[in-house]
């Protein structure tokens, strides 16, 4: 199965590879003449120029400047439409390729006749290709007008009448394709720049999630290292017992940094709940908690969940790691507000509350979190140490005034 996925998926990236060379330079010859092979058949119309010179109609002199302007000509529209598929002239030199194609254009047909009405298409073509939109609007109907006049002059009308809907038709539908082509190269850099930012959340997330987890797990470690230290001259079964803790707890560390590089991390609140009684107690502060056996998180979405366990986890480990709190409270309470039912987390100990320079990885990590889920993150200094306020949507927003 996953080797046909593979398949599909090098079908699909070989496909999409096809097309957004549209618009691109040829990166090799096989590509070149692949493009060449898509322009020669529009070389059609030449044939009755072709055919009027090969047919000995005109003088020497005549059949020798024919053979020459029109060399020139198609020369000029091969190079026009070939660097425009790549790396276009600048501007002024296409706007003097166009006028020197429409010159011989206008010059070939008067002076050889109405066999040379076909050279218009080439103009209306590059005029649709090379030219900017607006001025294309303008020299399109204009090209077209310029036959019909050289049409009337040579007294031909009827195979100007018949070139006129190709004339005035093909030059707009050129703008269209340039049109195509343009939105397709940026659909592809809007693609590398969407696999990009891609590529950057992922990162930002991993970097989320061992910040919280690693964080936690090794407070956790660190402390209990230090109180087997002073438990073990004395009181060696209690520190064999605080080394066993170290050992799950790590253990505990590694299933969780592997789940969180394949991305199916969700931590549950009861579990943290608990996980904080254990850690608070460690670093010896005094821990009042809610009951995890005692709530009730039906229907609440368990991105709100998974929110608001990442924010306890990281609450705990900045009280433990930098408050030097002597007591903790943490409160969970459901509310209702005017954009619907939400929950709200209250973390506050009577510690110091960091270091006074501003929100650090954690916190700044947290926010982000919470505002992929709608939630918001309130800290706030006080009295008698520090408070930190999490919101998270609880439920489907209530209709406000429905009555309900």
């Amino acid at each position: 199965m996953s080797a046909m996925t593979e398949d599909l998926r090098s079908d699909e990236e070989a496909r999409a590879d096809r097309l957004v060379r549209i618009g691109r330079p040829p990166r090799n010859r096989g590509e070149a003449i692949r493009k060449l092979v898509w322009v020669l058949p529009w070389l059609v119309f030449l044939s009755a120029p072709v055919q009027d010179l090969l047919a000995d109609h005109h003088t020497t002199a005549a059949t020798i400047v024919g053979w020459v302007g029109l060399v020139s000509f198609t020369g000029i529209y091969l190079a026009v439409v070939f660097r425009t598929m790549g790396r276009p002239y600048a501007g002024w030199f296409i706007a003097a390729l166009v006028a020197t194609m429409w010159v011989l254009a206008v010059t070939l047909s008067l002076s050889l006749g109405s066999h040379w009405l076909g050279l218009y298409v080439y103009v209306s073509v590059t005029c649709g290709i090379t030219l900017p939109l607006r001025a294309a609007y303008w020299t399109i109907p204009l090209t077209t007008a310029a036959m019909m006049l050289t049409g009337w002059y040579v007294d031909d009308l009827d195979d100007a009448w018949g070139l006129f809907l190709i004339v005035l038709l093909v030059g707009y539908s050129m703008t269209g394709v340039r049109q195509l082509v343009r939105t397709t190269v940026e659909l592809r850099k809007a693609r590398a720049t969407v696999a990009q930012l891609a590529a950057n959340e992922e990162r930002l997330r991993l970097a989320r999630d061992l910040h919280d987890l690693l964080g936690h797990s090794l407070s956790l470690i660190t402390l209990k290292s230090e109180l087997a230290g002073r438990m073990l001259p004395g009181q060696p079964e209690k520190a064999a017992q605080q080394v066993a803790d170290i050992e799950q707890v790590s253990r505990q560390a590694l299933v969780d940094v592997r789940e969180a590089v394949t991305g199916y991390r969700r931590p549950r609140l009861a579990a943290e709940l608990a996980g904080a009684q254990v850690a608070l107690t460690a670093a010896g502060v005094t821990a009042e908690l809610p009951d995890e056996t005692a709530l009730d998180l039906t229907g609440v979405p368990e991105e709100s969940q998974s929110a608001l366990a990442w924010a306890l986890r990281e609450a705990i480990t900045n009280v433990v790691r930098h408050s030097g709190a002597r007591r903790c409270t943490v409160e969970l309470l459901a509310r209702q507000t005017l954009g619907g039912p939400v929950l709200e987390l209250t973390v506050e100990d009577n510690g110091s509350g960091g270091s006074g320079k501003g929100p650090g990885n954690g916190l700044t990590g947290l926010a982000e979190r919470l505002e992929k889920t709608g939630g918001t993150l309130e800290t706030a200094g006080t009295k008698q140490g520090f408070r930190l306020v999490v919101r998270v949507p609880a439920g489907t927003p209530a209709d406000v005034g429905s009555g309900a």
